[in-house]
């Protein structure tokens, strides 16, 4: 089942088309009250607010937990929209 959709222009949706974040061309995520909830590194990493690892996207599109366990797959994604969606889906933020 689809648990959401990132725009071209970065907004992110949930499954019934209500906004609940941005992610910014520099990789900034925001949620939808627009303050910055995390980051999205050049190399794949993810990190929250507090610039904490809490995981990781791979050029594959395998998504990790900060253990590098894998929790998920996004195919056919770029790699930074599937690292926006880990913060919103994953972790259910809104």
């Amino acid at each position: 089942s689809t648990l959401g959709y990132i725009k071209r222009d970065g907004t992110v949706q949930n499954s019934s088309y209500s906004t609940i974040g941005y992610i910014k061309s520099d990789g900034t995520v925001q949620n939808s009250s627009y303050s910055t909830i995390g980051y999205i590194k050049s190399d794949g990493t993810i990190q929250d607010g507090s610039y904490s690892t809490i995981g990781y996207i791979k050029n594959d599109g395998t998504i990790q937990n900060s253990s590098y366990s894998t929790i998920g797959y996004a195919k056919d994604v770029d790699q930074n929209e599937a690292a926006a969606a880990v913060f919103f889906f994953f972790f259910r933020l809104n």
